[in-house]
């Protein structure tokens, strides 16, 4: 069976620092569980984005919806606030002209609190993040 997405909003999930935002496709927008809408970045990479889970969960798979992003890293915490994050993934996605990239990584068994999503670097000077998901189940605490 699989688990839930625990990067909606509808499930407690929360965009909880975004390096960069416009009011008109605000950071949030990775967690409403549409694609239609999206957070864009200003500019100058680094950018990144943390989500914040309402309890740790076992996550067995990520997904990003994004466009023009190059090299991606997803770290994860499991501390109770947002600190002390280790790296999970880090990968160099494909430039898809004119195309959203869909890009999944199987992280099984992995444990979080929060995630962190860098855009280290990009085919553009801006980006945008559709959607993020996070499957898994939670934990038992």
């Amino acid at each position: 069976m699989r688990g839930s997405d625990w990067c909606r909003g509808s499930a407690g999930a929360a965009v909880l620092l975004a390096t960069s935002g416009d009011e008109r496709h605000p950071a949030g927008s990775v967690t409403d569980g549409s694609s239609e809408t999206f957070w864009t970045t200003t500019g100058m990479f680094p950018q990144e984005f943390i989500v914040g889970f309402p309890k740790c969960i076992k996550i067995s798979k990520v997904t990003i919806q994004c466009y023009l992003v190059r090299t991606l890293r997803i770290e994860r915490s499991v501390s109770k606030d947002p600190v002390e994050f280790e790296q999970c993934v880090e990968k160099d996605l494909q430039h898809t002209e004119g195309q959203v990239q869909m890009e999944e990584f199987p992280l099984p068994d992995l444990q979080a609190t929060y995630l962190r999503f860098i855009i280290k670097s990009a085919f553009d000077h801006f980006v945008s993040v559709h959607r993020v998901t996070a499957e898994g189940t939670a934990e038992n605490t």
